[in-house]
């Protein structure tokens, strides 16, 4: 969940939560919990019609795994690209979000459209296949993206509270969560790695070396870049600095949407035997799968 501009659409929103009982919060769909009041039923029904366009930059992230950092990133590789410097839009990327209105506005904006979501491939618009834009999916190390998910419940009125952290711990685990499956996500993108309309990188690859991450993903969208724009974007897409100036460009949900970024944060929130949880899970779900590789799970979890 993420907004990257003026808040007030998301502001009337967490007003509105704050009202609901937690239990309210979430509604089931198809087999997957949403969001109450960022994606109501109408919402979802009207979503079905959204039509891509070719040219379309499509974002796509489990929840917590690096989504609100990348839409900045490609923001500024847009602007540099363009040698504009136009202000986000009030509302978020993300297509779930956006009311039956704010659809049909989407659909007479003028390309080039930065289009996002959090949906899992089988419940996106056929459109995002069908249309052939190009994909960015961006992953994070599963026990990091808990931890993270745990925290973000926590401080967002919109969802219901996630405590305890046991408790969330198995609702995780099991799917039981706002988004469906992190497992059931990957496994889905696995099968699309081979489509040269679909680039997946991951969080921890994009920490370890952002300039290189930039590059690559300006190529991968078709936006030249001097050596100096993606060491100047680099620079400035930080997530140090993206939390320094989280006030200016979030107000005050910055909070909600920036935690610490860390890699590694797992080894202060779980037990031995919940890592030995998702060890086993990972190990029965990736283990031996591309996607799985390029994780490096042994790396960032062990």
């Amino acid at each position: 969940m993420t907004q990257t501009a003026p808040m007030s659409a998301m502001k009337s929103r967490m007003e509105e939560a704050s009202k609901m009982k937690d239990e309210d919060k979430l509604y089931k769909r198809d087999g997957v919990l949403y969001s109450t009041i960022l994606s109501p039923p109408e919402t979802l029904d009207k979503l079905k019609d959204l039509q891509v366009r070719e040219d379309d930059l499509l974002l796509v992230a489990y929840p917590k795994c690096g989504f609100n950092w990348m839409v900045a990133v490609l923001r500024k590789i847009m602007n540099a690209s363009t040698g504009k410097n136009e202000a986000p839009p009030e509302r978020s990327p993300l297509v779930e979000f956006l009311p039956p209105d704010a659809q049909q506005k989407l659909a007479e904006a003028p390309s080039q459209r930065l289009l996002g979501t959090h949906l899992h491939p089988d419940n996106m618009p056929a459109s995002f296949f069908t249309k052939k834009p190009k994909i960015l999916v961006v992953f994070r190390n599963p026990k990091d993206t808990l931890v993270s998910y745990f925290h973000f419940m926590n401080k967002n009125p919109v969802l219901p509270s996630a405590e305890p952290w046991d408790k969330f711990f198995s609702e995780f685990m099991a799917g039981e969560v706002p988004w469906g499956s992190y497992f059931d996500h990957a496994l889905a993108w696995e099968k699309r790695l081979d489509d040269p309309n679909v680039m997946i990188v991951t969080y921890e690859d994009l920490k370890q070396n952002l300039s290189e991450g930039v590059k690559k993903v300006a190529e991968f969208f078709n936006f030249p870049l001097s050596e100096e724009q993606i060491r100047s974007i680099a620079g400035e897409s930080t997530f140090s600095v993206m939390l320094e100036n989280s006030q200016k460009s979030h107000g005050g949900f910055g909070q909600v949407f920036f935690r610490k970024g860390e890699v590694g944060d797992w080894k202060n929130h779980f037990t031995k035997d919940q890592s030995k949880q998702m060890d086993e899970l990972f190990k029965n779900k990736l283990a031996g799968t591309k996607l799985g590789a390029r994780l490096k799970y042994d790396l960032y979890c062990q």
